[in-house]
C-alpha cells in the first residue's frame, strides 16, 4: 500500500499558480500522511538494526589488520590507501631486526669473554703444573747462569741499600732532635743572660755557642736530607723498576718452560691427524712464548747494565757529599760546610718554611 502511494506521488504533476506558489490538491493530505507513516516505520527499523550492529561491533570489534588509512582526502584514489597491516609488519620487522642485532652483539661479547677465560685458565694450569714440577725436581727449567747471578747481586744490593737508607733516616731524626734541643738551650741561655747580671757574660757565651751549633746543624741536616732523598730514589724507584722487569722476565720464563714441556709431551705421543693438529697448535704457542721470553731477557740485561752505571754515578756523588759535610761539621769548619752545600747545589729551606701559612691553618 505504501509503495503504491509513493509511486503515485512520484508521478503526479504539481500545479503552480501564477505567483509561483504550489497549488493545494486534495490528495496532498493523504500523501503527507503516507510519507509520515513511511518515515516512522523506517526510523523504527533503522534504530533496531543500528542497535544490533553497534552491539556486534562492540562485541567483536573491528579487525585492525583489515582497516586502511587514506592519505588523500575524500574520494581519493586507491594509490593513497596504506594498509595498516603493512605498517605493523614493518615496525615488527624493524624491532625484530634490532633485537636480533643486539642479541648477536651480546652473544659475541659473551663468546669472547668465555674464550679469554678459557685461555687464561689453560695458561694458569700449565704454569702451575710447571711450577710444581720444578719445585719437586721432576721438571726442567731454562737457566741463564750469568743473568741469574746478576739478578741475585741486585737483590742483595737492594737489601743493603735499604739498610743504609733506614740508618740515614734514623740519623736525620736524631740529629734533628739534637738541633732543636740546641736551639731551645740557646734561647734559654740568652734569656738568663738578660735576667742574671752577675752571670751575663757566661750565659751570653753559651748562648752564642749553641746558636752557632744550631746553625751548622741545620746546614748539615740539609746535606743529610739530600743524601737520604737520593738514596730513596735509587732504591725505591730505579731498583724497583728493574726488579719489576725481572719479575715479568721470570713469569715469561715459567710460561716458556710450561709450553715447552707441553710440546715435548705431545711430541712423544701418537701421530694421528688429531694429535698432529694439537702438536702444530702447541708449536705455535711455544714459538710465541719463546719470543716473549727472549725479548724480556734482553730488556733485563739492558736495564741491569744501566742500573749499575747509574748506581755508581749516584753513590759516588752522595758518598762524597756525606763525607765532606760530616767532616766539616764535627771539625767546626763552618766555611767548609757551606762550601760543600754549594758544591752539590743544595739549597737550604729558610727558617719557618716547613710551617704552614695562617690560611692553611684556618
Amino acid at each position: 500500500m505504501t509503495d503504491s502511494i509513493m509511486s503515485k506521488a512520484a508521478t503526479m504533476e504539481i500545479p503552480i499558480n501564477s505567483n509561483g506558489d504550489t497549488g493545494t490538491l486534495a490528495e496532498d493530505d493523504s500523501l503527507e500522511q503516507a510519507a509520515k507513516l513511511q518515515w516512522s516505520l523506517d526510523e523504527k527499523v533503522g534504530s533496531s538494526r543500528g542497535t544490533r550492529d553497534l552491539q556486534q561491533v562492540m562485541v567483536s570489534g573491528p579487525n585492525l589488520n583489515e582497516t586502511s588509512i587514506v592519505s588523500g582526502g575524500y574520494g581519493g584514489t586507491a594509490e593513497g590507501i596504506i594498509p595498516t597491516s603493512s605498517i605493523k609488519g614493518s615496525n615488527m620487522h624493524h624491532s625484530s631486526s634490532s633485537s636480533s642485532m643486539a642479541e648477536e652483539t651480546t652473544r659475541g661479547v659473551a663468546v669472547e669473554k668465555i674464550e679469554t677465560m678459557r685461555k687464561w685458565g689453560l695458561n694458569t694450569y700449565k704454569c702451575t703444573k710447571q711450577m710444581i714440577s720444578e719445585r719437586f725436581g721432576r721438571g726442567s727449567r731454562t737457566v741463564d747462569l750469568e743473568l741469574e747471578a746478576q739478578i741475585e747481586v741486585l737483590r742483595d744490593t737492594k737489601k743493603k741499600y735499604e739498610n743504609v737508607l733506614r740508618l740515614a733516616r734514623a740519623l736525620t731524626n736524631h740529629f734533628y732532635n739534637m738541633v732543636q734541643t740546641q736551639h731551645a738551650l740557646g734561647d734559654t741561655f740568652a734569656d738568663l743572660s738578660q735576667k742574671s747580671p752577675e752571670l751575663r757574660d757566661e750565659f751570653g757565651y753559651n748562648a752564642e755557642t749553641q746558636k752557632l751549633l744550631c746553625k751548622n746543624g741545620e746546614t748539615l741536616l740539609g746535606a743529610i736530607n739530600f743524601f737520604v732523598s737520593s738514596i730513596n730514589t735509587l732504591v725505591n724507584k730505579t731498583m724497583d723498576d728493574t726488579l719489576m722487569t725481572i719479575k715479568m722476565y721470570e713469569n715469561a720464563r715459567l710460561e716458556f718452560d710450561a709450553y715447552r714441556a707441553d710440546l715435548e709431551e705431545l711430541s712423544m705421543g701418537p701421530r694421528d691427524a688429531v694429535a698432529m693438529a694439537r702438536i702444530d697448535a702447541a708449536q705455535q704457542q711455544y714459538q710465541v712464548q719463546k719470543e716473549k721470553y727472549e725479548r724480556l731477557r734482553s730488556d733485563v740485561t739492558i736495564k741491569l747494565k744501566f742500573l749499575e752505571e747509574n748506581k755508581v754515578k749516584v753513590m759516588h756523588k752522595q758518598l762524597l757529599l756525606f763525607h765532606n759535610a760530616i767532616s766539616a761539621y764535627f771539625a767546626g769548619n763552618q766555611q767548609q760546610l757551606e762550601q760543600t752545600l754549594k758544591q752539590f747545589n743544595i739549597k737550604l729551606r729558610p727558617p719557618g718554611a716547613d710551617k704552614p701559612s695562617w690560611l692553611e691553618e684556618q
